[in-house]
């Protein structure tokens, strides 16, 4: 290892820890995720491991040596391949793609870049890994009456991670690379990309994914993959460890380490100094086949700017995907209703519901959330041109209404027949959701104009959008939830139900008891649901004016 790798290294980590630490929403995210993921996992150890650390430390463990073993060997096993497959993602999306390539591969020998970028890796899966086995290994001393679990997990750790990362860094710039590079498959990138997510999310939902984890559990107790467990065995009371197994995992993590740098090394200098697959002019003659469709379909009622405005939204999103990608953000979501609906066998009526807001809501996210920001470096040719605002806005209402009127009918469609809602309910439910794709489009121009974003945003580490601002986002998603709401209250005529339910909650809570009247709650409804049928009128008219009388700064 040279000094030029540590630079390398010290480089990536600082430039990664500044891209978080200047995002607030980026470093809310990460903050959250850590207390998901992390936070139950390691609050509840630290108040049940120090008992079971007494029981070890006993006259008599709590279950026999073996079951201790397999338990351990087993675990070490999973969460091995668990960090494999995360830092296969994180290769994926940062890693395979260098900062500033034209600088950083020509400054020093590719085998210094590899190794720099691989710590840096190294470090910061640690910031993630290290605490939480620190707080878990030291909960699990102080009951045991020994220091010993403490620098015996944190070894173990240390040795897991240094063999996982540099076989994910490898993993991922191989698949990165396919995807990529290698035209026969780059080609269908986006469709394997959509099969990799459902089929991951489709295990996690159906309970597929704990399946497959506990059968690797179990057989990978006595490969390989276990020995380190031996290292943490070692560091217990009362409990025996291999010492040819422990010698084994230490050897085999070098062997594997080096092995895994000396072909990330080849896979590297394969991926970066490659060309990209380019197939797009083969594609574009389908892509304007089908521009010139949708354009001849228009030309019955539309005039021609807008029939151009519409078809080049649809244009530039079907070329650069990612701009929607905030669109399938609560998407995330709905991995609980798949476990009810296969749980259940059906699809119930409350899931049918929210899963066809969920279509009106992403009909004004698709074109309308961010009208002058999508515009990007076109918008002083665009605002100083012969367009007026009512061709723009009505260009990028149409375009959200035709991709997702369809849409919106079969989702509404499919999911009232497999519910068990009646035959009316379901006709209100395709009636209110193909409704509300006409309409939800003009309520986002207003909300987007008044809060637009101009600049781009980190999609991923190495891909950058222009998306619509926070403000935007919350705003037009209260402005559809809140007159949904008041319309269901008011079609199930649930206002009494809704008033004691709010009466019984404030008589438990310890704030002075709200009295709410059946009465009071429909007047309510009946306002909410009327600023909500006229707020997409007053948005679009508001987008119109802000389009016709923006001034460049």
């Amino acid at each position: 290892m040279s000094r030029l790798s540590l630079i390398v290294a010290k480089t990536e980590v600082r430039r990664t820890v500044r891209a978080v630490s200047t995002e607030r929403t980026k470093l809310l995210l990460m903050g959250v995720l850590a207390v998901v993921m992390l936070g139950p996992v390691t609050v509840a150890g630290s108040y049940l491991l120090p008992s079971l650390g007494a029981e070890f430390a006993g006259e008599s463990l709590p279950v026999d040596a073996a079951t201790i073993t397999a338990v351990v060997t087993g675990g070490v096993a999973v969460g091995w391949l668990f960090l494999v497959f995360m830092a296969s993602i994180r290769s994926f999306t940062a890693t395979a793609s260098v900062d500033e390539p034209a600088f950083l591969l020509v400054s020093t020998p590719l085998k210094n870049t590899v190794i720099g970028v691989i710590i840096a890796e190294f470090f910061l899966f640690a910031l993630w890994v290290i605490p939480p086995t620190l707080a878990l290994s030291s909960a699990f001393a102080y009951g045991a009456g020994t220091v010993l679990p403490v620098p015996f997990a944190l070894l173990v750790a240390t040795i897991v991670l240094g063999s996982a990362v540099p076989v994910g860094f490898v993993v991922g710039i191989c698949a990165k690379h396919l995807v990529t590079v290698y035209e026969p498959i780059a080609r269908y990138r986006t469709i394997l990309f959509i099969g990799f997510w459902v089929l991951y999310f489709g295990a996690l939902a159906t309970g597929r994914f704990d399946l497959v984890m506990s059968r690797l559990f179990t057989l990978l107790q006595d490969s390989p993959l276990g020995w380190p467990g031996h290292l943490l065995l070692a560091g217990l009371p009362n409990v025996s460890a291999s010492s040819p197994l422990v010698l084994g995992a230490v050897v085999g993590t070098v062997v594997v380490s080096t092995a895994a740098v000396a072909v990330g090394i080849a896979v590297a200098r394969i991926h970066w100094f490659a060309d990209p697959a380019r197939f797009e002019d083969a594609a574009e003659p389908t892509a304007s086949e089908s521009s010139s469709r949708l354009a001849t379909v228009l030309s019955r009622g539309l005039s021609r700017p807008v029939r151009t405005v519409t078809v080049t939204a649809i244009r530039r999103t079907k070329r650069a995907p990612i701009r929607l990608a905030y669109v399938g953000y609560p998407l995330f979501g709905a991995i609980g209703f798949v476990q009810s609906i296969i749980q259940s066998g059906t699809v119930p009526e409350h899931v049918a519901v929210i899963l066809s807001l969920y279509v009106v809501w992403a009909a004004g996210a698709l074109f309308t959330l961010n009208p002058l920001g999508d515009l990007g470096r076109a918008l002083p040719a665009v605002v100083t041109s012969t367009l007026t605002g009512r061709q723009a806005i009505t260009g990028l209402v149409v375009a959200g209404m035709v991709v997702a009127a369809p849409i919106a009918l079969v989702v509404s469609l499919v999911l009232g027949v497999v519910s068990p809602l009646s035959l009316e309910q379901t006709a209100v439910l395709i009636a209110g959701t193909v409704v509300g794709t006409a309409v939800t489009p003009a309520l986002a121009t207003g909300i987007g104009t008044a809060a637009p974003r101009f600049g781009s945003v980190n999609v991923t580490n190495n891909r950058e959008a222009v998306m619509p601002s926070k403000t935007a986002f919350i705003i037009y998603s209260v402005a559809i939830v809140f007159p949904t709401v008041a319309a269901v209250v008011l079609y199930t005529d649930s206002a009494t139900l809704l008033a004691e339910l709010i009466g019984a909650v404030s008589a438990m809570a310890p704030t002075p008891d709200v009295s709410v009247s059946a009465r009071g709650l429909t007047l309510t409804a009946w306002t909410v649901l009327g600023i909500g049928v006229l707020a997409p009128l007053v948005s679009y008219f508001y987008a119109i004016e802000r389009f016709d009388w923006y001034t460049l700064e």
